[in-house]
């Protein structure tokens, strides 16, 4: 990857719908050559998909939980099992294999505090080998970046 890729990367990252014509003039190639790069992009995976951002509390999701599971067991099936079951939740945006004093960190969202409360008992913990959930809620975003910095 070069440094015409980072700026075709960097273009995207502040906006994806822009079009090749505006994106070829901002990183200073033709329109042709890149997007012939854009595609090369794509095809290796570095750019996977493009989406839109929503803001959370405008569509009605103003509760954002921190949420750590401990499992009972760390053995292959039981980590197989959480993931399978966590990625069917539509309320995890985000859900990390951690080192440390937790397995696994969450990032849920909800329209209330009930609704976390019923995501807690009525799905995170009827998994299978979940041991200990501690949870912490957000107060309000300070930093919130999409764009890697490349």
């Amino acid at each position: 990857m070069d440094q015409i890729d980072r700026r075709i990367l960097n273009a995207l990252q502040s906006d994806g719908r822009m079009t090749n014509q505006d994106l070829s003039e901002q990183v200073g190639l033709s329109p042709s050559p890149c997007l012939r790069r854009l595609r090369a992009l794509e095809s290796d995976g570095v750019i996977f998909r493009y989406v839109a951002l929503v803001d959370p509390i405008s569509v009605g999701l103003p509760v954002t939980a921190f949420i750590r599971v401990r499992l009972d067991r760390q053995d292959d099936r039981h980590l197989a099992q959480f993931e399978a079951a966590v990625a069917s939740f539509p309320e995890v945006m985000e859900c990390y294999l951690m080192s440390g004093d937790c397995d696994y960190q969450l990032r849920a969202l909800f329209d209330s505090l009930g609704a976390f409360e019923d995501f807690l008992r009525q799905k995170l913990t009827r998994i299978e080998g979940v041991s200990q959930v501690t949870t912490s809620f957000a107060l309000r975003p300070v930093v919130y970046k999409t764009a890697l910095p490349i």
